[in-house]
């Protein structure tokens, strides 16, 4: 059974007021409800939710409404549900027809929402606010053509790594698992490892390093037997405990073979796809997330492409793939690319690269002026994080960070929209008092006087 929109009747509600009668018509988010193609949802998201059985899918509307409201205005899974009941606005954008009273879905619908569509579902949020700037001119096609391309980090909600807080989370979280299989463990140093976490924290705060790295032996010694006890008893259970097992214990040796200059290090228990990635930030050498590149038009900063990059890649060879998702969805392939110095050395076919200080070939002022406005992109990936949600990303794994990227890519077009309506609002009305006000004046002038024969 197919998700079924019953929010919209041939019959009207006598004794309740249709919200299109209590809101400003004017407002800009009632002025951009109406100019996004909502059937694109319904038409690619419908078949995810066909089942013969069971209750009927939220609507596609209210779920791509609730996503653009929650990125644009930096809101979690729960505040926006409460905002979208108080607001009347928020269920206008959505689609509602009169004002609700109560939730219309749970917090955790849109985790599983975010889940079923994937990242070709989210990108279909972003292509269709290209989409709308296309059609309402705040983007024109020549801009599409002339973009700035630069990464950033996309930090993950974790705490800052640490040997001795990533042993005495992998011993907490092993004898939980042994505890909830029902098996007895020798030892499951419920006391002494809380123990040496305060300890290593203290000799820290004291500077007595030799201290701290022999507690943080101890630590490691404490995860080691409790791994090597657990993988003696699980030998003869059943096939389902040892799976549960497998991926915990495949963390914990992660973490006991893992030394200062591996490179697939283990940073959270909790999030194994976590890098480590220096910028060369002087206030933050260290970022503990993943890389994001991000495409934006040269003139009106609008961001046409957004992707999540594993693997720590060199930023050039983040290039070609960031390019070819704006093309995909803007509908436009990009002519003019501007970087930084990063990308140096990088040549993609049909694509006419500047890079930041490049003097060679850059010998019109067009030219000039686009590569100095290059470092206006740097400007958006802030406020991407600021007014965003991409100083955190608590999405979980390796596709949380990718949905979370392209949602916040989103999010910031969505701004960036609002802002138009509400300037050509402001401009309309403008006008208009201009022309009224010249016609008082003409009016109080009275008749023109004869000159004297």
């Amino acid at each position: 059974m197919g998700p079924r929109d019953k929010r919209h009747t041939p019959q009207d509600d006598l004794f309740r007021s249709e919200l299109v009668n209590l809101i400003d018509p004017r407002h800009p988010l009632v002025k951009l409800a109406a100019r996004i193609d909502w059937s694109v949802f319904e038409r690619e998201w419908g078949e995810l939710f066909a089942s013969p059985t069971g209750r009927p899918a939220a609507p596609p509307r209210l779920i791509a409404g609730l996503l653009y409201l929650q990125h644009a205005y930096n809101l979690s899974d729960e505040a926006v549900l409460e905002r979208w009941v108080e607001n009347p606005y928020f269920q206008h954008f959505c689609g509602e027809k009169y004002f609700q009273h109560e939730l219309p879905i749970d917090p955790s619908s849109l985790t599983r929402w975010r889940q079923r569509i994937g990242e070709a579902g989210v990108e279909l949020l972003l292509a269709e606010t290209v989409e709308v700037a296309k059609r309402e001119g705040v983007v024109k096609r020549q801009s599409l053509e002339r973009v700035s391309v630069d990464s950033t980090v996309q930090e993950k909600a974790i705490s800052y790594p640490t040997d001795a807080k990533l042993y005495a989370r992998g011993i907490r979280n092993l004898v939980k698992q042994a505890q909830r299989h029902g098996i007895a463990l020798r030892q499951s140093y419920a006391r002494k490892a809380p123990e040496a976490l305060l300890m290593v924290n203290r000799y820290a705060k004291a500077r007595q390093m030799k201290r701290k790295r022999r507690m943080t032996r101890r630590l490691k010694t404490y995860l080691g037997r409790v791994s090597r006890d657990i993988e003696r008893k699980i030998e003869d259970a059943p096939q389902a405990t040892q799976a549960a097992f497998r991926e915990p214990l495949h963390r914990a040796n992660r973490l006991l073979n893992q030394t200062r200059k591996s490179k697939n290090k283990l940073l959270a228990w909790h999030a194994p796809e976590v890098e480590v990635i220096g910028k060369g930030k002087v206030a933050k050498p260290w970022e503990f997330g993943v890389k994001v590149s991000v495409a934006v038009t040269n003139k009106e900063s609008f961001v046409v492409g957004c992707r999540s990059m594993p693997g720590t890649p060199f930023d050039g060879h983040t290039l070609a793939e960031t390019l070819e998702q704006a093309e995909i969805l803007s509908g436009i392939a990009p002519k003019r690319c501007y970087v930084d110095r990063g990308y140096k050395g990088i040549e993609i076919p049909g694509v006419q690269i500047f890079r930041s200080g490049q003097k060679r070939g850059v010998n019109t002022r067009t030219l000039k002026r686009e590569l100095k406005r290059r470092s206006a992109i740097e400007a958006v990936i802030g406020h991407m994080k600021t007014d965003g949600r991409m100083d955190r990303c608590r999405l979980k794994g390796a596709l949380g960070d990718a949905l979370n990227a392209v949602l916040v890519a989103a999010g910031h077009n969505i701004r960036l929209l609002l802002r138009a309506m509400a300037a050509f609002l402001r401009q309309l009305l403008g006008r208009l008092l201009a022309f009224l006000g010249a016609g008082i004046d003409h009016q109080d002038a009275g008749p023109a006087i004869p000159a004297a024969a």
